[in-house]
Parts: C-alpha cells; sequence; structure tokens
C-alpha cells in the first residue's frame, strides 16, 4: 500500500474513532434529561496509531515508520424539553498529524460534522430502567476535505437502554445503544454503531464512579477501495475497549477520564486514546 494510501486511512478512522467511538456514558443511553436541564460537556481527546488492520483484518505497521496522532475537542449540548423530548447536539474540532522517517508532516485541521438530534423516551419500568428512541441528522461543516470526514450530509436511528441496580450498598447502571446511520452520497455508507457501559459508584454520596464501555462500528459500501485524497474508506469495522472514572465535585459539575484501546478491526488503525470531558447543568425551571 502506498503511503499516501495509508495516511488517507488512517486519518480517516482515527478520526471516526474520535467522533463516535469515544462517547461517554452521559450522552448516549436512555436515562431521561429532566425538562429545562441543560447538559454541556465540553471534551478533550488523544488519539495515536503506529499500525493498522488491512481488510482482512491481518495487523501491520504503518508503513515507513509512519505515526498518526490526533486531538479533537467536541462540545457536546443536551437540553430536556418536556418528559418525553430532548434536543442533543455535538460539534467536533479536529487536529490531525501523519508522521513518518522519510517524509514530511500531513496535517490537517478544522471542525468535522455537526451532529443534531431529537430524543424521545418511549418508556420506563418502575423508573428504573429507561427506553429511549433518537433521530440524528449529519452536516459536514467543511468541503473538499477528506481527513475530516465524508463530506456527506447523513441520518441516524438510535435505540437506547438504560437502568440502575445495586451492588451492596453500592449503585450501579449501565447504558446500551444501537443506532443504524446512512450516509447519501455516491457510495455512502450505512453502518451499524453499538456500544454498552456498565458503572458502579465508588462511595454513596455518588461523588465517583468507575465504568467499563464496549463498543464498535460495522460499515458497509460498494467502495471497498483504500482511495488517495479526497476519496475516503467507507467499508470497514472495530472493535474497542475504554475504562473510565468521573468525580462529581457538585450536584451541577462533574468530570470524566476515560481510555481505550481497539481490540480488532478491519480496515482500520489500532488505535489508542484518552479523553477528558467536563460535565455541566443548567436548570432553567
Amino acid at each position: 500500500m502506498s503511503l499516501l494510501k495509508t495516511i488517507t486511512r488512517t486519518l480517516l478512522f482515527s478520526l471516526i474513532f474520535l467522533i463516535t467511538a469515544n462517547s461517554l456514558s452521559y450522552a448516549d443511553g436512555g436515562f431521561p434529561v429532566r425538562p429545562g436541564r441543560l447538559l454541556l460537556a465540553p471534551s478533550v481527546a488523544y488519539f495515536w496509531a503506529n499500525s493498522g488492520w488491512d481488510q482482512n483484518s491481518v495487523k501491520t505497521p504503518f508503513a515507513d515508520n509512519g505515526r498518526f496522532s490526533s486531538v479533537g475537542t467536541t462540545l457536546y449540548g443536551e437540553y430536556g424539553i418536556s418528559r418525553k423530548f430532548a434536543v442533543v447536539a455535538s460539534l467536533p474540532l479536529v487536529f490531525n498529524r501523519y508522521t513518518s522517517a522519510s517524509n514530511p508532516p500531513v496535517t490537517s485541521s478544522g471542525l468535522a460534522d455537526l451532529e443534531t438530534g431529537l430524543r424521545y423516551y418511549l418508556a420506563n419500568i418502575d423508573f428504573v430502567y429507561y427506553f429511549s428512541l433518537q433521530g440524528t441528522a449529519i452536516t459536514p461543516m467543511y468541503s473538499n476535505n477528506p481527513s475530516l470526514g465524508y463530506g456527506e450530509e447523513g441520518a441516524e436511528l438510535k435505540l437506547a437502554f438504560s437502568g440502575t441496580g445495586h451492588l451492596g450498598s453500592l449503585t450501579t447502571y449501565f447504558n446500551a445503544a444501537d443506532g443504524v446511520r446512512q450516509y447519501f452520497g455516491t457510495n455512502g455508507p450505512i453502518q451499524n454503531r453499538y456500544n454498552a457501559t456498565f458503572g458502579i459508584t465508588l462511595d454513596s454520596d455518588y461523588e465517583n464512579q468507575v465504568s467499563a464501555t464496549v463498543s464498535g462500528i460495522y460499515s458497509q459500501s460498494d467502495d471497498k477501495r483504500f482511495s488517495a485524497i479526497p476519496e475516503t474508506n467507507k467499508d470497514f469495522s472495530f472493535l474497542q475497549a475504554s475504562i473510565g472514572f468521573g468525580h462529581s465535585f457538585t450536584r451541577e459539575t462533574s468530570l470524566f477520564l476515560s481510555g481505550g484501546r481497539f481490540l480488532t478491526g478491519r480496515n482500520t488503525g489500532v488505535g489508542t486514546s484518552v479523553s477528558l470531558a467536563f460535565i455541566y447543568r443548567l436548570d432553567y425551571r
């Protein structure tokens, strides 16, 4: 595979990871948001990889001792309209860098895909288990820059299930979500995006928690090539695991730290990441 194709593949799928696979439990479950509550979550993530899986899931180092790194910052917002509806939005800004032994660094940066959605809370079981359905629109905030994404509009429909429980005197929670996303451009991929999180509090005041998450994307497209810029790869899959720690300073403010690693993949990099998110809650009612 040529160096240019390696760079293109690495930039695209590392970016996909930063934007979609590193979600935290607060932003992707079925738990309802109180009407009139605004949740704001600025976050920063650092991702790096120096090897990848090819189309046959064979792991190999990047050509010419290549290494990809990326810093992504995302602003996530969620607002409870009523007991049944909430609006959500997220906008990432990314800074990518690919280096190799015998070539100058390749860099790119900019706003990526804006995601705006409407969440509907379908039902609950004894106010312990919750089900939600969310529709999301994907709008690229760039043009002619394949290292920032497909450059195509898209839509997603996602079902989520959340609940709480107990482990001795401590409280546990879980989130599970599965979404189907379609991009509308030529050979626009259709994707299944899934994640599951299990968390546990470490004290009776709910100030500290730890969590484990498994997530992934399975993307299908008629275009199965590794294409040079400005084309993008659209047929891939990966599975990743991450662990996280959260601390609540007050009822309004929290901090989440997480780290993740790709476990298996196809047409994607073997990525490692760390992320930090600050959660701020405002009530207007």
